[in-house]
C-alpha cells in the first residue's frame, strides 16, 4: 500500500479496522466505531507505521498520531448512534 498525504487517514483507518480496534455500521457505512480495546489500538498504530514505511515514506510520530486521535475522536463508542436511535423508536412504537 502506498502512502501519501492524501491517504494518510485512509492508512490509519485500513489498520483500525483490520486489527479490529473499530468496525464500521453494516447499516452505516459512513458510521466508524470505536471497539474500545487498547490492545488493537496499539497494534493499530503498529500496524499504521509499518504501512507507511512500506514505500519509504518516514511519517513523524506526532502526524501519524493526530490522525489515530482525530480518527477515534470521530468514532462512536461502542454502538452506531444511528442504529441506537433507531432501535429506541422501534422500542417505543412496540411498547
Amino acid at each position: 500500500m502506498s502512502v501519501n498525504a492524501d491517504n494518510l487517514r485512509s492508512a490509519v483507518r485500513y489498520a483500525l479496522e483490520t486489527t479490529r480496534a473499530t468496525a464500521v455500521c453494516p447499516f452505516h457505512s459512513d458510521v466508524m466505531i470505536r471497539v474500545g480495546d487498547d490492545a488493537a489500538e496499539n497494534h493499530a498504530y503498529a500496524r499504521a507505521r509499518k504501512i507507511t514505511k512500506s514505500d519509504g515514506t518516514m511519517w513523524e510520530r506526532e502526524v501519524l498520531m493526530e490522525e489515530f486521535k482525530r480518527l477515534l475522536a470521530d468514532a462512536a463508542d461502542g454502538e452506531c448512534p444511528r442504529s441506537a436511535a433507531h432501535s429506541a423508536v422501534i422500542r417505543r412504537v412496540i411498547a
